[in-house]
């Protein structure tokens, strides 16, 4: 799967609930709330989101590529 970092947090998570289980446990807390996926996770890019919550982006492309996802948007 291809995730870009610009992309919304609840377009990337909507279908995707390995992706949710993961983002949870690398600091996206609040992603397994419905209420706040769909309100901020409709505004919020993963990038935007990572830099929010204090998680390094490095880290955050690295366990997503780890994982087997492709990674656009890192630039």
């Amino acid at each position: 799967m291809v995730i870009n970092l610009n992309e919304k947090v609840y377009n990337l998570v909507k279908d995707n609930e390995k992706l949710k289980d993961l983002l949870s446990k690398l600091g996206f807390k609040e992603i397994v709330k419905p209420l706040m996926l769909k309100t901020v996770g409709k505004v919020m890019t993963l990038k935007a989101g990572a830099s929010m919550r204090k998680i390094d982006l490095l880290d955050l492309i690295e366990t997503l590529e780890e994982k087997g996802y492709k990674v656009e948007g890192k630039e």
